[in-house]
Parts: structure tokens; C-alpha cells; sequence
């Protein structure tokens, strides 16, 4: 059971109007790393945990980011109050009215659809999905992701306290920022309070492979550190060593019937390419200058 109280986490002081910088906060209330997706990733994996210390843990984050979505969408709400009373009562000229809207970003659409108030979409305008919430059920897998999660959102924070000199609008974005830090902290304790957490699942990894590092892109930038060389590593840079590992012909292959291995055959028959001719095509019959040579050259 939810219930709401209306002080809000954080309190909201915005100097003055600026529909174009609550364009660009909607990235924090509808994007994709923004506080409604984190909200719904940690509120959906809380249901279905089993382990009732991340259970407690999830639904308290879960309802906190619920509570950033309210400071982010105040503060977009608060932005756009100017253009939502110019708009709503004509209160400007129609060319001014037009020139404040569309500074930049979609702060008209906003206003012309969402009369001023924050929309679920990101700061290009494209609405909010679930698809966002990217949880696979399995806590050594889904800790990662909100371990990431937060991180993107705190450099998405960096950005956008970057670009406004408003000082009330930075002092509660950087109480934002600074809670995906502590959120972070809780996830990756959560994560390391699991023995053993790598790899994630269940199933161990092939042993012949798991020490194994593939040198795939050769040249120059080749680079060795601590994720390719060291005694946890095997380099393979051998191109021969790095095809068919597993000691096979490196070929796709399957078992078929008789009658599918008739079929096929019938279809190679039928869609064959002749090695042989060189039959006239359109390229021939268009060639203009510049072309190539399409056709062998006369004897």
C-alpha cells in the first residue's frame, strides 16, 4: 500500500521559467535511465525476490525513485509555468509566443500537449516503455544491471547540472545525483552478500574456455592490461587457433530425413548460379559514364 505525502524529498527552488531546460530534465523522468524506469525496474524484481533482506531493500529504493520522479516532474512542472500561462490565455503576442516555444528542444510540444506539466517521454519527446525495465529474474544478473543503471544515471545528472546556472535547480539535481551513488552502493553490497555471485546463474562456464582471452583485432592499438594478460589469462592470438575451438571442422551442420535432404537438393538444383556466360542485365543497358566495365571488352 502506497500513501503519499506531499512535502516532497527534495525541496524545488526554480529562479525562473525556462520550457527548453524542462525539455531537456524529461530525459530523468521518461528516458530510459531516467527515475520512472528505475522506479518500475526495482518495484518488479521487489515482488518477485525471495530473499527478504533485497526484498525490503528493493521496495524501499523502488519507492524513493518513485519519489524523484515527483522532484523531476516539479521541477519540469515549474519551468514550464510561464509558457503555460502565456499559452492558455494568449497573454503574448502571436509571434512571441511562437519564438518562446520553440527555442529548443520539444518545450512546444510540451506545452501544446501536456499544457506545461511533465510528459513520460525522454527529452526528445519519445514516450516512455517498459522495455526499459531490462530485469531477467536472477539476482546476480539483475544487481549488475542496477548497478549500471545507476551509474548512466548519474552521469546523465553530471550532464544536465551542467548546462543550467539555475542554483536551486542544481542543489536538487545534485542531491539526485548523489542518492544513484548511494543506491549504487546498497545494490553492489547486496550483490557481494551473495557467495559465490560470478558468474551469474547457476551453471559454471566451460573450464577449457572461461581463462581464455581471444586477440581478435590485430594491428596497430594492440594493447595488453589486466583483462587480457596475467595469470588468469591464456592470449590466443593465433588466427588458426582462434577458429573451431572446440576441436571440430569449424562447419555448420544438421541431421536431416531423406525426404528433407531430396527436398533441398531440388531447391539447389532450381536456384543454382551458372559459372559460366555472362548474361546481358540492366547495369549493361544503363551503364553510363563512370561505370565500370560491365561487359567484356570487344575483341
Amino acid at each position: 500500500m502506497f500513501m503519499h505525502n506531499k512535502r516532497l524529498q527534495y525541496t524545488v527552488r526554480v529562479s525562473e521559467p525556462n520550457p527548453v531546460l524542462a525539455s531537456l530534465l524529461l530525459e530523468q523522468f521518461g528516458g530510459p535511465d531516467g527515475e520512472l524506469a528505475a522506479a518500475m525496474r526495482y518495484f518488479t524484481q521487489g515482488l518477485a525476490e525471495e530473499d527478504p533482506g533485497r526484498k525490503d531493500m528493493l521496495l524501499d529504493i523502488a519507492t524513493e525513485e518513485l519519489s524523484h520522479l515527483e522532484v523531476i516532474g516539479s521541477i519540469v512542472a515549474m519551468l514550464n509555468k510561464g509558457a503555460k500561462g502565456q499559452l492558455a490565455e494568449a497573454a503574448l503576442s502571436e509571434a512571441d509566443l511562437y519564438i518562446s516555444l520553440t527555442r529548443g528542444g520539444d518545450s512546444h510540444t510540451q506545452a501544446l500537449l501536456y499544457g506545461g506539466g511533465p510528459a513520460l517521454t525522454n527529452s526528445s519527446g519519445v514516450p516512455w516503455t517498459a522495455a526499459y525495465v531490462d530485469s531477467r529474474g536472477e539476482p546476480t544478473v539483475d544487481l549488475r544491471s542496477n548497478i549500471a543503471a545507476e551509474s548512466r544515471a548519474k552521469i546523465v545528472y553530471e550532464r544536465l547540472i551542467n548546462i543550467t546556472d539555475d542554483p536551486g535547480i542544481k542543489d536538487a539535481l545534485g542531491f539526485l545525483m548523489t542518492r544513484e551513488i548511494a543506491h549504487q552502493k546498497s545494490f553492489e553490497k547486496a550483490l557481494y552478500a551473495i557467495e559465490p555471485n560470478f558468474p551469474p546463474g547457476k551453471l559454471p562456464g566451460k573450464p577449457e574456455f572461461t581463462d581464455v582471452y581471444y586477440d581478435m583485432s590485430q594491428g596497430e592499438g594492440d594493447a595488453t592490461g589486466p583483462w587480457n594478460s596475467g595469470d588468469n589469462w591464456q592470449m590466443v592470438s593465433d588466427r588458426d587457433e582462434q577458429a573451431a575451438v572446440d576441436g571440430g571442422d569449424g562447419q555448420a551442420s544438421v541431421k536431416l530425413s531423406a525426404k528433407d535432404t531430396k527436398v533441398l537438393d531440388k531447391l539447389a538444383e532450381r536456384t543454382q548460379s551458372h559459372p559460366v556466360g555472362d548474361p546481358l542485365t540492366g547495369a549493361d543497358l544503363g551503364a553510363g559514364p563512370g561505370a565500370g566495365a560491365t561487359t567484356p571488352a570487344p575483341k
